[in-house]
């Protein structure tokens, strides 16, 4: 049976531990969206800390998709410097990178125009988002897969897409942000489309031996009218079809949910996505070490998404290695710390 500390396969990439760092948004970009020095020091800090891998934050496909105006970006070519610079320091301490590509949709800064599945704001704070029309829709399909291709051209290992916490796919995935009438609104398979037809059009530019994910806000059954688990199980099958790697389990978004966030909450929803054979991560409240190596032990997830513990701790990776009675691998410039 595997263990957290062993090394898992993704297409080529094979990353040296099931421990990756879970993206999360640090709003510290240039105001063009551009990696800056405290990109460098963050996300290098954990590398040097010993992660099986990096998701760098939410990075915008079009301006008025950002979250704040200091979000990064990756809907012009300016953005590709800053992240080669990035991914190739990353890739000196051993741990691959791969970049989440996002779009707000209603959830934008008011700063910026709000487009989404339907004219619905998401709360008195923001915008009513103007509806996209069928070029709008396709506009935003190509603009994931030319984000999709410039990450590539910044020679990260991964890309993945970010279809949960209220944000565009997630709008039209949910009944209660998407009232469409056309073939993207309705049923599921409907509301399901855009996420689909984005995922086959970044897998289409991602090369063949290189992984995609897809963060999933896996269930809005805590408010009525939400989506059920069952749902985003099929829309799991339907990416994997299509190339999908792994599915990165979260919640929440659109409705709050039931669920009580203790160590592990997530582990069932992963579970649920294992049984349907497709690579389950489950995110949140997993940093203690013995607990997430017994959820991977068990079958219950592929990896483990670490967020807020590794805020916390740079080197948690590092440290777990030691909790779990495993040598740590420090890089060597480290190495006298962890002597015994």
């Amino acid at each position: 049976m595997p263990h957290l500390f062993d090394p898992v396969v993704f297409r080529s990439l094979t990353l040296r531990n099931r421990v990756v760092m879970s993206p999360m948004c640090q709003y510290s970009a240039s105001e063009d969206g551009e990696v800056t020095d405290w990109h460098l020091v963050h996300y290098g800090a954990r590398a040097v800390g010993g992660v099986g891998a990096i998701i760098v934050e939410m990075t915008q496909v079009a301006p008025e998709g950002r979250l704040s105006p200091r979000d990064l970006g990756i809907w012009s070519d300016r953005h590709v410097p800053g992240l080669r610079r990035l991914a190739e320091f990353v890739h000196g301490q051993g741990c691959p990178i791969g970049v989440q590509l996002g779009h707000a949709g209603r959830k934008a800064d008011p700063a910026f125009e709000a487009v989404g599945a339907s004219p619905i704001a998401f709360s008195d704070h923001y915008r009513v988002p103007r509806e996209l029309d069928a070029a709008g829709v396709a506009r935003l399909r190509d603009a994931f897969a030319l984000g999709a291709r410039r990450a590539m051209a910044a020679g990260v290992d991964l890309v993945e897409l970010h279809g949960a916490h209220v944000y565009i796919l997630n709008q039209f995935l949910s009944p209660l942000s998407n009232h469409r009438l056309d073939g993207y609104g309705g049923d599921l398979q409907g509301r399901a489309r855009l996420l689909l037809e984005v995922a086959e059009a970044v897998r289409s530019v991602v090369p063949e031996d290189k992984p995609l994910f897809c963060r999933l806000s896996m269930t809005e059954a805590g408010a009525p009218g939400g989506y059920p688990l069952e749902d985003t199980l099929w829309a799991a099958e339907r990416l994997h079809e299509l190339g999908c790697d792994l599915i990165d389990c979260s919640t929440g978004g659109n409705a709050e949910t039931s669920e009580e966030e203790s160590p592990g909450f997530r582990l069932p929803i992963s579970s649920a996505v294992e049984r349907r054979g497709v690579p389950a991560m489950p995110v949140g409240l997993l940093d203690h070490p013995a607990l997430a190596d017994a959820a991977i032990a068990a079958g219950l997830c592929t990896c483990v998404g670490i967020a807020r513990g590794l805020l916390r701790d740079p080197s948690w990776a590092l440290h777990a290695q030691q909790v779990l009675g495993r040598e740590p691998s420090p890089p060597w410039q480290y190495a006298r710390a962890y002597l015994r």
